[in-house]
């Protein structure tokens, strides 16, 4: 099927170039909006129709006309057909959809695999300051980006996952308050509790395992108490130690792991925010005002210029962000993502406008940004708000004790990022077909159960895929063919989603299969033939779990498959 579709994209682009010379269009097949329609579309009769000056459905007649001369046509297509005002709808050969089947069994795990393209990319994400556990937010960024990460890899990138976060400043003092006030034996409630300080329980864990003179060990710092009471500097540091290890119990819980850990103290203490400030200065992209330092954003899009260094001279929190990404481009990320709140889509344009005028050369789209939006919990119909060790809000390892690491995965997952998401706990325990995870996992290890049920029919070199004629099995094959692309278009697009719906589809169209056809009949070429139809859909089922950072279980608790479905031996 990829050999199949590499020939056709090089006939359309043959046919295109014989059609209307010099067009500029780049080859490309879509999926038909319904599979009666075809299986492979074309439009490009409609922008071009313009160009070579004559109707969309007379250059749609001239470029089917100059399609089926092509040998890779009257090779792989069956039928090619005109609709509505321009398209072309191509109806594929048998040969052109079992071809897959051959193709995903011989890769394995590498299917839809691109060669490495010798470029790198940064993903940095949830980059939460050490101030409490992860919350939803970050939960959301854990699953989003490490799959990103995952799709990413599969286009040939070699990516690097970045943690950054703040260990000093007004939050992480008023941490080191809040266990201060802990020690000295002040809790949430009293009339001395200040309103600003933390009040989770993970702060009196804190302020115990200070005065008890424990050490902490995190992935990036470790620190042991003094155990002295007025040590405020002393319960900064461990607070941060401690909170840093909590955080990493949080992602090790998710199975997230990053390769670099980046503070934004370490920007001040080397100079890189003066740096930045002396940079942006002598490119001529700055002025005082009011005793300000200001930065011209206004020259590169945003809605009004920005303060960089406040008449009191402390710095703005979107200067270090200028000066991190400069450290970005100069340690050679000429591609970097980063996903962040929807709370932070303010500081795009003055971050990317504060890049452009450092006079480096970094260009306007620097960096990608993804954005998602908070999640909501609901749990027996009632939204939960509160964990009492977090003291106000539900944290990551709460959804993974009461849910499963996979299950918080593919959810948070299942929908773009930038819209709202409510997470159904129960729906994420459900064992049946709502439930997304289960659904796709159970295609899984329904195929698994058949396949184990009939060894000897597991050559599956010796299966003639010809045999593969049931409308189900055309289905099954097309979308086994379309997952190199999707994965291409999902990276592309910084869309992990995409995976996850892709997952669905191909898990709905293997249930429909089962439903319709039975796989261990007495013909046994045909029972070998659909067994290796079974492997390459679990196979590619596997991957595309993989992709999302799921398991892809050979067993479940759920019915396996029936009777009626297998060949008694």
């Amino acid at each position: 099927m990829l050999q199949a579709q590499q020939d056709l994209l090089a006939a359309l682009a043959q046919a295109l170039d014989e059609t209307v010379p010099g067009h500029g269009l780049v080859a490309a097949f879509e999926s038909p909006k319904q599979a009666a329609h075809g299986d492979l579309a074309i439009t490009a009769a409609m922008p071009l129709a313009k160009q070579s000056k004559s109707a969309p459905r007379a250059l749609a007649e001239r470029l089917v006309a100059a399609l089926k001369q092509q040998a890779a046509v009257q090779r792989w297509v069956s039928a090619l057909e005109i609709a509505g005002p321009g398209f072309i709808n191509l109806r594929l050969a048998p040969a052109a959809k079992q071809a897959v089947v051959a193709d995903v069994l011989a890769a394995g795990e590498r299917f839809g695999v691109q060669p490495a393209n010798g470029q790198h990319v940064m993903v940095e994400f949830v980059s939460a300051n050490p101030t409490g556990p992860l919350h939803l937010g970050h939960a959301r960024q854990a699953a989003l980006g490490d799959a990103l990460c995952s799709l990413l890899a599969t286009q040939g990138w070699q990516v690097t996952r970045e943690f950054y976060y703040n260990d000093a400043g007004v939050q992480i003092d008023r941490l080191a308050q809040s266990v201060k006030l802990r020690i000295d034996g002040v809790k949430p409630g009293d009339a001395t509790w200040p309103d600003e300080a933390y009040k989770g329980d993970y702060i009196a864990d804190i302020a115990a395992d200070f005065m008890a003179r424990k050490t902490v060990r995190a992935d990036d710092r470790e620190f042991t108490a003094s155990g002295d009471a007025n040590d405020l500097d002393g319960m900064r540091q461990f607070a941060v130690a401690y909170l840093r290890h909590e955080q990493d119990l949080d992602l090790q819980a998710f199975g997230l792991t990053f390769d670099n850990y980046f503070l934004e103290s370490s920007l001040y203490g080397s100079g890189k925010v003066a740096a930045t400030v002396e940079r942006l200065a002598k490119s001529g992209h700055t002025y005082e005002a009011d005793g300000a330092l200001w930065l011209k954003t206004t020259e590169y899009g945003d809605d009004k210029d920005r303060v960089m260094r406040k008449s009191d001279g402390t710095y703005t929190y979107f200067l270090p962000d200028v000066a991190y990404h400069i450290d970005k481009w100069q340690r050679g990320y000429s591609k970097c993502v980063n996903l962040q709140g929807t709370d932070h889509h303010g500081t795009i344009a003055r971050v990317r406008a504060g890049l452009q005028a450092s006079g480096l050369g970094i260009p306007a789209g620097f960096p990608d940004y993804v954005l998602n939006k908070m999640v909501t919990v609901i749990k027996g119909g009632a939204e939960v708000k509160i964990s009492k060790r977090a003291g106000g809000y539900v944290t990551l390892r709460d959804l993974i004790d009461w849910t499963s690491r996979d299950a918080v995965r593919f959810f948070l997952i299942s929908r773009k990022a930038d819209t709202e998401y409510t997470f159904d706990v129960d729906l994420a325990l459900a064992q049946n077909d709502e439930n997304p995870v289960f659904y796709v996992q159970y295609a899984h290890a329904r195929i698994c159960s058949v396949l184990a049920q009939y060894k000897g029919l597991r050559e599956f070199e010796k299966a003639d895929v010809s045999l593969l004629a049931a409308p189900s099995e055309a289905t099954l094959m097309l979308q086994l063919a379309d997952y190199p692309a999707m994965l291409t278009r999902a990276a592309a697009s910084l869309a992990p989603h995409d995976v996850a719906f892709y997952a669905r589809a191909l898990a709905a169209s293997f249930h429909s299969y089962y439903a319709a056809e039975r796989f261990l009949v007495d013909d046994a070429a045909l029972a070998r033939a659909r067994m290796a139809l079974l492997a390459a859909t679990a196979q590619v089922l596997k991957n595309a779990l993989a992709a999302l950072g799921v398991a892809a279980p050979e067993r479940m608790d759920r019915e396996t498959p029936s009777a009626e479905k297998t060949l008694t031996t």
